[in-house]
């Protein structure tokens, strides 16, 4: 019986990793920047170096399998990563090429499917999710929008690999372009860089989300901002519901710590769009901070992603 589980967590800016028990607590965890701007062969050197760290510091050997949370998603078909938002993942092999320089099997997920497994697995959910037919979606808002979906402790992929991912439906048609080369998708609206835009576009001056969501109630602008962060939340969160009618939604990122978007106002205009007459789930904070996406990775070892498996090399 494995004694422990690893897992990583590739972002943007940091990579973080975890070692956690059979009780899932964490034995140890580390991170370091990710420095994205070495390239991709610097990318897999920073995680190598970040595991054999944490093997030192641990006494624990690498194991067999290690979990991997990544931006975008890894096209399982056609072996390359694709939708990064770290653009020099995109079609590279990221599982073929992590498992020979560690020389161990890896499993990916994507970050969003990871925050969602972890949330609704050992943090926010935990409670409801004892019951296996339940369904979580877990949402990030944060520098990007995704989402990912978790039934019966398992993140569901979906044929193509992009189950949950809301932040590329269309919400505004003709809107802001998207780096997914369409306009007006939900990320251009409602994420954390989107919404600071819409402030300076109506203010002339630049501020942090934090700021502009504390000072509504001083700042014009900051008010109208926040209501339109919320009145389009509650459009396209609605449209997701709609179709998979999930019994919790998890809220992650740096938006989803907006205050207003657990209001009555919120869920109002979530009902606006829902076909139900009242929206009849929680909308719950996450429970587990910015380590939620490495403790998902972890949790992939326990039961590996059928499609994934026996690839190596």
């Amino acid at each position: 019986m494995v004694d422990h589980y690893w897992g990583i967590d590739l972002g943007g800016t940091k990579i973080e990793a975890v070692v956690i028990d059979r009780s899932m607590k964490p034995v140890i965890r580390r991170r370091v920047a990710t420095e994205a701007s070495g390239g991709y062969t610097h990318i897999l050197e920073r995680i190598r170096q970040l595991l054999e760290t944490l093997s030192l510091e641990s006494g624990i050997a690498l194991p067999q399998l290690i979990g991997t949370g990544t931006p975008g998603r890894y096209d399982d078909v056609q072996g390359m990563m694709k939708n990064s938002n770290t653009l020099c993942l995109n079609g590279r092999d990221l599982k073929r090429d992590l498992e020979q320089l560690l020389e161990r099997d890896v499993v990916l997920e994507n970050d969003a499917n990871c925050f969602a497994l972890a949330e609704s697995m050992l943090g926010a959910g935990a409670a409801l999710m004892r019951d296996p037919s339940k369904l979580a979606f877990g949402i990030i808002l944060g520098t990007g929008v995704g989402g990912g979906i978790v039934c019966g402790g398992k993140a569901r992929r979906g044929a193509h690999g992009i189950a949950g991912e809301w932040g590329h439906n269309e919400l505004i048609p003709g809107g802001e372009p998207c780096y997914c080369g369409r306009r007006g998708c939900v990320e251009t609206v409602i994420s954390g860089p989107a919404v600071e835009r819409y402030y300076q576009h109506l203010s002339g001056n630049g501020k942090a989300l934090e700021q502009i969501a504390r000072e509504c109630n001083t700042d014009a602008a900051a008010a109208e901002t926040i209501d339109r962060l919320v009145f389009y939340f509650g459009k396209a969160l609605a449209s997701v519901i709609n179709i998979i009618d999930p019994d919790i939604c998890i809220l992650g990122g740096g938006v989803g710590r907006v205050e207003q978007l657990y209001s009555l106002e919120a869920v109002q205009a979530i009902e606006r769009h829902l076909f139900n007459s009242e929206l009849r789930i929680p909308l719950l904070r996450p429970l587990l901070g910015d380590s939620a996406g490495v403790f998902g990775a972890a949790l992939l070892t326990l039961k590996p992603l059928p499609a994934q498996q026996n690839r190596r090399g």
